[in-house]
């Protein structure tokens, strides 16, 4: 019976050995699981946040892209006032999931381009004047540039030809030349 006692003695006194020890690691432990935690939630919110600004990212250059397209298509069609005309579709067009911008319209989608050319026929005030000139504007003044062709400024344009570009060029120092004088 004294021999279960001493192994029970040792048994106690290892198990109380184990424990002590146990609790002196613990609090290391704990203390660099917490920092981990801390440095894993800081990492997750960065990511989050990244994430978000990535998504605001694309939806601005989305949006960038789509008011490009349809101010240039605007100006393809000729159209003069292409700010304010912008303003007036802008919200009937969206992007669909396949990237095709389309337009919403009464008689469902359509494409952007089609709805544009409906929407300029339906606006012709958004179209430059089909009469040059106005009121003030006097006749020698019109034909004062001795029977050539005026000159159309929408249709002045980078990579004109040479000839075009110097007609261009001679029409602005002829009406600066007149300006200067009070003619």
């Amino acid at each position: 019976m004294e021999e279960l006692d001493v192994q029970a003695l040792i048994r106690n006194a290892i198990q109380e050995y184990v424990n002590q020890d146990q609790a002196k690691s613990e609090p290391a432990y704990k203390a660099e699981l917490q920092e981990e935690r801390k440095r894993r939630e800081q990492l997750e919110r960065r990511m989050n946040e990244l994430v978000e600004e990535n998504k605001r990212s694309r939806r601005m250059a989305e949006e960038a892209e789509r008011s490009t397209a349809i101010r240039s298509e605007l100006q393809r069609l000729g159209v003069a006032k292409v700010d304010l005309a912008f303003k007036a579709v802008q919200d009937a067009i969206q992007r669909k999931e396949d990237g095709r911008l389309v337009a919403r319209s009464d008689d469902g989608d359509m494409a952007m381009k089609d709805y544009l050319a409906t929407f300029v026929a339906e606006n012709p005030e958004f179209l430059p004047a089909r009469i040059s000139g106005g009121t003030g504007m006097t006749t020698a003044s019109k034909s004062s540039h001795g029977g050539r062709e005026a000159v159309d400024i929408a249709k002045i344009r980078p990579g004109m030809n040479a000839e075009e570009m110097q007609r261009v060029r001679e029409e602005i120092v002829r009406v600066a030349s007149q300006t200067l004088r009070g003619l």
